[in-house]
């Protein structure tokens, strides 16, 4: 005998906000109307994210905490990163918010590289960072997670929250289902992330990931390390050359 189905809440007035329209999509059902809507505010974030970065050139994006001050030692350290990938011939791309975004995105431009930000609308935290040559503006994390990993050729991991860890999984993912090449991933601060990679070796042991999935990430300390690791597996296997970059796309999307 099949048991009762649950009544279904009636619908509510769809809220405002962005954070808050996430979160109402994310309930469950609603009327096909409102979902068919949605799916189309979706899909014209993607287009705006599209004709905004379709020129900013390869990438390396850099993850990690948005509450980091210039004084923090990882502020310091991303901001050295940043320069370092500028130098390589890569636009650097962060989330566009302070801390850790922040500093990837100054050292890129006092380093006379391109930096470039991919700010998620949040009632906190999070607005774009002053060191942008461009910016996009997203109300959709899921949305703004894509076009971070579409443009890259690899990712810088700094100590971070949830938020970075979510990222940081979610390229690891990508890259061992083969749904992306296998783009460098670099893991910033030894320390920090001990307990993290002792839990990947626990995963290991149990074995639900394979043992040569662990060479899919870097653990360093040194910038020069992961700059050198970055040119092996992102510059030479994918054939990036620095080329004049195009002025202006065909449906005037304009270059930096």
């Amino acid at each position: 005998m099949n048991s009762p189905a649950l009544d279904q809440a009636p619908e509510i007035k769809q809220p405002e906000t962005p954070a808050a329209e996430e979160r109402y999509f994310l309930e469950g059902p609603h009327s096909r109307k409102r979902e068919f809507w949605f799916a189309l505010k979706v899909l014209s974030e993607f287009i705006t994210g599209f004709r905004a970065l379709h020129f900013v050139g390869p990438c390396v994006t850099v993850f990690g905490s948005a509450r980091f001050k210039a004084d923090h030692p990882a502020y310091i350290t991303a901001r050295a990163v940043g320069s370092g990938l500028a130098r390589l011939g890569f636009t650097v791309m962060t989330g566009g918010g302070p801390g850790i975004m922040e500093a990837a995105n100054r050292g890129a431009k006092e380093a006379g590289g391109r930096s470039i930000g991919c700010n998620i609308i949040l009632p906190f935290e999070q607005k774009p960072n002053l060191y942008l040559d461009k910016w996009v503006n997203f109300k959709y994390f899921f949305v703004r997670k894509v076009l971070l990993s579409k443009y890259s050729y690899g990712f810088v991991v700094m100590p971070g929250g949830f938020g970075t860890l979510d990222e940081f999984f979610e390229a690891l993912t990508l890259i061992q289902t083969k749904k992306m090449k296998a783009f460098p991933v670099v893991l910033f601060d030894r320390q920090y992330h001990t307990a993290l990679y002792d839990y990947l070796i626990h995963l290991v042991s149990a074995g639900t990931i394979n043992p040569e999935d662990l060479n899919l990430v870097l653990f360093t300390d040194s910038v020069e390390q992961a700059m050198a690791h970055i040119e092996k597996y992102a510059i030479e296997p994918f054939g990036l050359k620095r080329h004049k970059p195009t002025p202006i796309g065909w449906l005037g999307e304009k270059n930096l």
